[in-house]
């Protein structure tokens, strides 16, 4: 099962997603490559494959991406090989995407399960925003800009969460991981 959490800049999301798999055993985190510099304690491979606009362009012609989106001024992607190898384990897959980016999975795999991350509101995603070391004004403002209309999407989703408390969201998208394997739709019966 493929499970996107989508949403604005500041939801969440790659908290959350770390969170979840440390706590479902059968879970991986699809790591997404970027155009974008490091911030803080950012590893390579663990947090994004970091990749020049240059090298970006040429995985992409390349055929390496499950998806691409351009966000931010940066180009994001999801490399396919890492991808495609949890799948034949019959891993359980997390994605951590934009809205772009879960529009075109949902479009091209099969047993996906969206849903959206949404701040409790946009001064909280602002003060998180501001935590990850992003004080250019310009580009908390093309965040913020962006994330108004992202939220426009959430009637595309399965499932809406609203992150007021990471052990309460937590606890809630994982009850939705189990019961979507318990849906009748994905048993064998």
């Amino acid at each position: 099962m493929i499970i996107i959490l989508a949403g604005p800049s500041g939801a969440g999301k790659t908290t959350l997603c770390r969170k979840l798999v440390e706590k479902i055993d059968n879970l991986v985190y699809s790591i997404s490559a970027t155009t974008r510099k490091k911030r803080g304690k950012e590893k390579e491979g663990k947090d994004y494959c970091f990749l020049t606009e240059e090298e970006f362009k040429s995985w992409k012609k390349d055929g390496r991406f499950l998806e691409v989106a351009k966000v931010h001024d940066y180009y994001y992607g999801t490399p396919k090989d890492t991808f495609m190898k949890s799948l034949s384990r019959n891993k359980d897959i997390i994605m951590d995407i934009d809205v772009q980016g879960a529009s075109i999975i949902r479009g091209k795999m099969d047993d996906v399960v969206s849903i959206f991350l949404l701040p409790p509101d946009m001064g909280e995603a602002m003060r998180r925003i501001k935590g990850r070391s992003i004080y250019d004004s310009k580009e908390l403002e093309n965040r913020m800009k962006t994330a108004h209309k992202e939220i426009k999407e959430v009637q595309n989703y399965d499932y809406v969460v609203i992150n007021n408390d990471l052990r309460e969201s937590t606890l809630v998208i994982k009850s939705i991981i189990i019961a979507e394997h318990h849906s009748i739709d994905r048993m064998e019966v």
